[in-house]
């Protein structure tokens, strides 16, 4: 008896060890089914950008946060590469990113006493030979940010600022939020404005202005991925506030931030500040400044930017 009390003994302890390891074999196959499935999920859901990810990327941002002057980041990847490649795949090389974000250009580091003076235009034309006529007194170029409604609204305006020798900036078509929108919908954006200045004037647009200064790291990338610079500005004349005249000359010629390779934001369509252009000209050309346009204030290539949004060449 006592043999078999003990032959049934061992058989139950095997049985048991059995069905342990039964237990464990199927709890650790269903662990590893798990995490294929939430890896199958995650890469569904998060699929890597082709634009950025085919390139050589060496930075990449995929969290939030402001900077002092306008947009949001929420969730958009920034890269930069200064290699064979441009930035995001396009032409132009040097590096947008500061920090953990990429930057659009606010102003310019040179030892030179040269500004920029640019002019949105979103709504309305009234003024805007008014203005050309002042700067043609002054032998002064500036850069003209358009919007894509403006273009199609004003044609015989684009193709006068052109043929007096200003820069054509790309202010997008419809004047959205851009952060708000995906990359290929910001493309849109950008390329039907493209298409109808290069269509008026034959002129191909390579700065851009996002509408009410709003951008996230993804913008910025979309933006050089069209071959574009993105440009914002460091003196705000705070003419679209309708404060007058005196208001307009005293913010610009006095503004804490004027300085070399300063760019300086102006609308077309305010009401006071074809009035107050002509002084403001000539007190920044009594402070010795050179007024020129964007396009040859920016470094086109080896470059960096500081965390202020100051281009700086390599």
């Amino acid at each position: 008896m006592n043999i078999i009390n003990r032959i049934n003994c061992s058989n139950a302890v095997c049985n048991i060890k059995n069905i342990t390891h039964l237990k464990l074999s199927v709890l650790l196959s269903s662990i590893l089914l798990m995490l294929a499935f939430a890896f199958f999920i995650y890469a569904s859901f998060n699929p890597k950008d082709t634009a950025a990810s085919s390139k050589k990327a060496v930075y990449s941002d995929s969290g939030s946060g402001s900077d002092s002057n306008s947009g949001s980041d929420s969730g958009s990847n920034s890269s930069y590469n200064s290699g064979s490649d441009g930035i995001n795949g396009g032409s132009i090389k040097g590096n947008c990113v500061a920090g953990k974000k990429a930057l659009p250009i606010y102003c310019i580091q040179t030892d030179e006493k040269k500004i920029s003076i640019s002019f949105d235009a979103a709504w309305g034309a009234d003024d805007t030979i008014k203005l050309l006529d002042i700067l043609d007194k002054h032998n002064v170029k500036t850069t003209f940010f358009m919007t894509g409604g403006w273009v199609s609204t004003y044609p015989d305006m684009v193709k006068e600022i052109y043929n007096r020798g200003h820069d054509l900036g790309n202010h997008s078509e419809n004047h959205k939020e851009m952060s708000k929108l995906n990359a290929s919908e910001q493309k849109e954006e950008i390329t039907a404005v493209d298409n109808k200045i290069k269509e008026l004037t034959g002129y191909d647009c390579f700065l851009f202005r996002p509408p009410y200064g709003d951008y996230n790291s993804l913008l910025i990338n979309t933006v050089y991925g069209c071959n574009h610079y993105p440009v914002q500005w460091d003196v705000d004349s705070l003419d679209w506030k309708d404060y007058g005249v005196d208001s307009i000359i005293k913010t610009v010629t006095r503004h804490k931030a004027l300085g070399n390779g300063s760019i300086i934001l102006m609308h077309n369509g305010a009401k006071f500040t074809a009035e107050a252009l002509d002084t403001v000209l000539t007190s920044l050309e009594e402070q010795g400044y050179e007024i020129v346009p964007v396009s040859q204030l920016i470094i086109r290539e080896n470059f960096h930017m500081d965390g202020t949004g100051r281009q700086i060449g390599d």
